[in-house]
């Protein structure tokens, strides 16, 4: 008896060794990277910390133009979108005869399609059916009458967590029979990341940054007949307009892109959260969905399609409040029971999210009281925009040795940077892909925060950077100079 005390004691005193170490996670999830948000924004943070605290540095302000956070960078919240939330969030604001009658209603239609009249009750999983109505609505008059029905539509978590989703339901088979995805180089690194965690395969094909980043189908081509020796590829995934490259893609790809996938065999992905933003006089956004319908059969009735569409981007940038929704067509009846089961594991997308998304896809019509400010606050917004745009095309492409493609669309620049062999030497030493080593320099030296090609995806032997449009105008042409002019100086130090 004493013996197994003493025993028990010993095992007590002893250190209990962790559960969870590095070698025994999931190594699915160490294989996930997110260049927004990785290790340079981490030092951009450190910085601003360092500022506050009296450490001198060669700026005053760190300029995170690394991610497309419009509210961040100092766009100001569209009134009647806030309005409607406020009033749903604090029903007492009725009373206040300055907020105007039709955000009241539609607070009070909302309200009335919530749990007990409150946002703070969970909604139907794939998200209220009046939202979902709307939204359908919204689709038809932006598709010319191309019908859309309620029952395809999931509202969600952001575009982001339809398109995991989306993702989960489509990867299956191991080994060669293991799901592939086409994905565009560059890309968003939230496929890169989806794909690493969900043990997918994924198989890019480069955007042709000579012509403005076009899509060619001979490329999709070769991807995919190097992605059958390996996998299995049954995905094609499309950004447009693009990011990180600002390309609005024309009916006629589109029109060939869907053919590719009827001939095949893949289903489409399609990110659309940019559809708003098309600055371009010569581009214009057409969904793939209005495509696929008027290109008849045998495409509309048999290609499978997910678009997916947010209120983060757009005129709203209502990114912290994250609503957005998936559309899907022609998805097999027992495969959309599934999707509705898998969404039914969250609970529910953000009820304010929502709430935002009605004002979106149902904004205020000629005669509504705030119709006019409405109006003029998302021209102004997207005016700004198409300016900034511009600028950043103009201001870059002055300086040699940057080349910038035409900001068509979305909310970012993708400039090409030509980097002399002693800087490609410096950067090997210091164990960095070369775009990250002058990355790094540039926020050090100037403290602005743009994130380096490498964690899109480029061509071999060439070197980016991805920066958002989005400060305001005046800070914006302070920035760009000030990149320039560090450039000019990073190139003069290693020739």
């Amino acid at each position: 008896m004493l013996v197994a005390m003493a025993m028990a004691a010993a095992a007590a005193g002893a250190r209990r060794g962790p559960v969870l170490t590095p070698e025994s996670m999931n190594p699915a999830v160490r294989r996930v990277e997110y260049a927004v948000r990785g290790p340079i924004v981490t030092r951009a943070l450190e910085l601003e910390q360092e500022l506050r605290n009296g450490v001198p540095k060669p700026f005053t302000e760190v300029i995170k133009a690394n991610i497309g956070d419009a509210q961040a960078m100092g766009q100001q919240p569209i009134t009647f979108l806030r309005q409607v939330a406020a009033l749903c969030l604090c029903p007492e604001l009725m009373k206040d005869e300055a907020l105007p009658s039709d955000a009241k209603e539609r607070a009070r239609r909302l309200l009335a399609a919530c749990g007990g009249q409150s946002v703070g009750s969970y909604s139907a999983s794939p998200g209220l059916p009046l939202v979902r109505e709307k939204v359908a609505r919204y689709i038809e008059r932006r598709d010319g009458g191309v019908p859309a029905n309620p029952g395809d539509i999931f509202l969600s978590t952001g575009a982001s967590d339809a398109i995991v989703n989306i993702l989960k339901l489509l990867v299956s088979g191991t080994g060669s029979s293991r799901t592939g995805v086409l994905i565009p180089i560059p890309q968003y690194p939230l496929y890169s990341a989806a794909l690493a965690e969900l043990e997918a395969v994924p198989l890019g094909y480069l955007l042709a940054e000579e012509r403005c980043w076009a899509l060619d189908v001979a490329e999709l081509r070769r991807a995919l007949a190097e992605g059958r020796g390996r996998c299995c590829p049954r995905v094609l995934c499309i950004i447009n307009p693009g990011n990180p490259t600002g390309q609005v893609q024309s009916r006629e790809c589109i029109e060939d892109v869907i053919r590719f996938a009827y001939e095949e065999k893949l289903f489409l992905m399609a990110d659309e959260v940019y559809q708003e933003n098309i600055y371009d006089k010569d581009s214009a956004f057409h969904s793939f969905k209005k495509v696929l319908a008027e290109m008849g059969p045998p495409y509309a009735d048999s290609v499978e399609l997910a678009s997916f569409h947010s209120v983060s981007k757009g005129y709203h940038g209502e990114c912290g409040l994250r609503g957005g929704y998936v559309e899907v067509v022609n998805l097999h009846p027992e495969v959309k029971a599934e999707l509705s089961k898998l969404v039914s594991v969250r609970l529910c997308p953000p009820v304010l999210g929502q709430v935002v998304l009605d004002g979106i896809v149902d904004p205020p019509q000629p005669g509504d009281p705030s119709y006019e400010r409405f109006q003029a606050e998302k021209t102004a917004v997207l005016s700004s925009l198409a300016e900034k745009a511009r600028l950043t095309e103009q201001i870059l492409n002055r300086t040699p040795g940057i080349h910038c493609n035409p900001v068509q669309g979305a909310m970012y620049s993708f400039p090409r940077i030509d980097l002399p062999p002693r800087a490609l030497a410096a950067a090997k030493e210091k164990q960095q892909a070369p775009d990250m080593f002058f990355c790094m320099r540039l926020l050090e030296e100037t403290g602005i925060c743009v994130v380096p090609g490498s964690g899109f995806g480029q061509k071999e032997g060439t070197f980016h950077f991805r920066m958002t449009i989005l400060p305001p105008t005046e800070k914006l042409k302070q920035v760009l100079e000030q990149l320039s002019s560090f450039y000019t100086k990073f190139v003069k130090e290693f020739s």
